[in-house]
């Protein structure tokens, strides 16, 4: 919107040309995202308090003393971040980039999920929302439309393609069916390992953070002829609009941090994590750089991993290998004091990250 009506009178002003820079708006969708959640969080946060009498249910079966400390604390969060990154994309972006639609999109819809569920576990009073049957169905209804969605305004030579990362020029055609099916996947996976991760104040966020940074730099590079030339990446045209959202994404979670760094005034709930991880992997699915995801979120995959594990374990053996998942809880019961693990959860995230930025060069 912004960008657009900028645009039409950088004839009659020459210095409106900066914004025609991706860097510009991506740094301007940052502050913008940003600035929203510092002016409006504390009234949806005082108006989620005043509307939330017992505000999230807390698992009884968790740590003793989250029922104690973490009571009363409002769900719901995720609307604070919803609200100003879509906002910032809209006034920043190209908004006749498809890519731009497309994550947003995702990205509502996942919310929509999330919010639904906060606000059933909400009315109850109980942690259980929405079934977790029925969270998948909604969940894969709309991102096999968006996979189909992507596949049919690709370039055909990347129709159904996976790029491997340390790997030159190794790829794998799936055909449609089957790269929609990975791509909803993915998407899926990384929605609900966000989910997971969202079990300690300021656990998530800051790993969603970094894993948004990195991704609105691989973005950036993809949708640059002369970079992805460079770096041997699939050139994706019109991906480089992306770093847009994700930037202010990035401003977004910084935002958010503030409030939700513990002890949490808010907590984003499901439709804060499953709406961000929603939009991590279809964009990591239009960057061709699904496999890098896993990298980058890694320690999404490893909160993941440790529930499976865990519900296998119990089910074949009747034993638990861990003292209680998410593997956030297992340190949580070992002793380690909630900072302690966020902390550590965020250097694994910091180096995982970094991680994921090499593979771009190792190919």
């Amino acid at each position: 919107m912004l960008y657009s009506l900028l645009i039409s009178f950088i004839e009659d002003y020459s210095f409106l040309n900066i914004v025609r820079y991706l860097s510009f708006r991506s740094g301007a969708a940052l502050i913008t995202s940003l600035s929203i959640v510092f002016i409006f969080a504390p009234k949806i946060i005082y108006w989620l308090k005043a509307n939330q009498k017992e505000g999230q249910p807390i698992r009884e079966d968790g740590p003793a003393w989250h029922l104690e400390m973490k009571r009363g604390t409002p769900t719901m969060g995720g609307v604070i971040i919803l609200g100003s990154l879509i906002i910032s994309t809209l006034l920043w972006a190209d908004l006749s980039n498809i890519y731009i639609w497309i994550v947003l999109y995702i990205t509502f819809g996942f919310g929509l999920i999330g919010f639904i569920d906060d606000y059933l576990k909400v009315a109850k009073n109980n942690h259980k929302g929405l079934s977790g049957r029925l969270k998948l169905i909604f969940q894969f209804v709309i991102v096999i439309a968006a996979a189909i969605w992507i596949y049919l305004v690709s370039d055909k030579d990347l129709q159904g393609m996976i790029a491997f990362p340390f790997a030159k020029n190794f790829t794998i055609y799936l055909g449609i069916v089957m790269w929609c099916a990975f791509a909803s996947l993915v998407v899926v996976g990384s929605s609900n390992a966000v989910n997971l991760t969202d079990g300690l104040d300021g656990l998530a966020i800051v790993p969603i953070i970094i894993a948004a940074g990195v991704f609105g730099l691989i973005a950036y590079l993809v949708g640059n002829t002369i970079f992805s030339e460079y770096l041997n990446l699939f050139y994706v045209k019109g991906s480089g609009e992306l770093i847009i959202l994700c930037s202010s994404l990035v401003g977004a979670g910084i935002g958010f941090l503030w409030f939700n760094a513990p002890p949490a005034s808010v907590f984003m709930g499901d439709t804060g994590s499953l709406s961000t991880g929603a939009a991590l992997g279809i964009i990591s699915v239009i960057t061709k750089h699904e496999i890098v995801l896993a990298i980058v979120g890694g320690l999404f995959v490893l909160e993941a991993v440790s529930v499976i594990v865990q519900v296998l374990s119990f089910k074949i053996t009747e034993k638990r290998i861990f003292k209680m998942a998410p593997i956030h809880h297992h340190f949580e019961k070992k002793g380690w004091s909630e900072s302690t693990v966020v902390i550590r959860f965020w250097i694994i995230a910091i180096i995982l990250g970094l991680i994921g930025l090499v593979t771009l060069k190792l190919r």
